[in-house]
């Protein structure tokens, strides 16, 4: 099939873009996601505003102790790491385990935050980081949300009609973090099956531990974080699957080792033995 007709806006601007919204377009960043959608005609928008290229949606800087990656930064820019401004190791890692390089050419960070697809790895990857989305406002204010509260279900974000995800911003002392990330796939550039992942900062005690894939918004595993913090040793592998099992009540024993599996390899990374 063949996408119904639409209007193609090119945006100068954050602030033409959100206007644009306004007036009941839908945003066009890298299109990876919403391409087929339109060619299956399961998207039907009469107007698509080009935000791929607009100024500061492609940069990635520092300020303060804030690292900032502009929402159009592709996949492939991460995983390459060539920018003077260096990220957090583990999201060359991610980047570089991302579907196909076709797609990591084209595909956004900010594009799949905003689709929302709960097997997709950035949403886990800036979970584990505590990272934060700042988001343009119609009337042209800009907003930070953490994460961890901006997906809502399944295809679902904080973000309403008229609002634009601008950029992404981590804390710069993560980028020292030791970190593990583990997904499992049916075969490799595949959605995936479960998602683990895991990040520690000793110097500031911060860690957080995270199961994805999981239906919905990426799980927090806050006490059995808290336990290898005070520990420093590995849980053992029924501790973990125990600990998924409370949060995870309606998820199949297929899923569930699937998800422990992919957490555990994640926690070996950090604590080998």
């Amino acid at each position: 099939m063949k996408p119904s007709a639409f209007s193609h806006l090119r945006a100068d601007s954050a602030s033409a873009a959100v206007q644009a919204l306004k007036t009941g377009a839908k945003v066009l960043a890298g299109g990876q996601s919403l391409g087929p959608m339109l060619n299956l005609r399961l998207a039907r928008p009469e107007a698509l505003v080009n935000v791929s290229a607009l100024p500061g949606m492609i940069d990635i800087c520092e300020k303060s102790d804030k690292l900032c990656i502009g929402a159009g930064v592709t996949h492939a820019r991460i995983e390459d790491g060539k920018d003077d401004v260096s990220l957090p190791p583990m999201m060359r890692h991610v980047a570089r385990g991302i579907a196909y390089r076709a797609v990591r050419n084209k595909g956004t960070i900010g594009g799949s935050l905003a689709h929302a697809d709960p097997a997709a790895d950035w949403l886990t990857a800036m979970t584990a980081l505590d990272a934060a989305v700042i988001i343009r406002e119609a009337g042209g204010k800009e907003r930070s949300v953490p994460i961890s509260a901006f997906m809502l279900g399944a295809y679902r974000t904080v973000l309403d009609s008229s609002e634009l995800l601008i950029r992404v911003e981590i804390r710069k002392q993560l980028r020292d973090a030791f970190w593990g990330y583990d997904k499992v796939c049916r075969k490799v550039g595949e959605f995936a099956e479960a998602i683990g992942a895991l990040v520690v900062h000793p110097d500031s005690g911060f860690i957080r531990l995270v199961a994805g894939a999981t239906g919905g918004p990426p799980l927090i595993l806050t006490d059995l974080g808290a336990s290898i913090a005070a520990k420093a040793t590995r849980p053992a592998r029924d501790e973990v699957r125990a600990a998924l099992a409370a949060r995870l009540t309606d998820v199949d024993d297929v899923k569930l080792h699937l998800m422990t599996t992919a957490l555990c390899r994640a926690i070996e990374k950090v604590l080998p033995e």
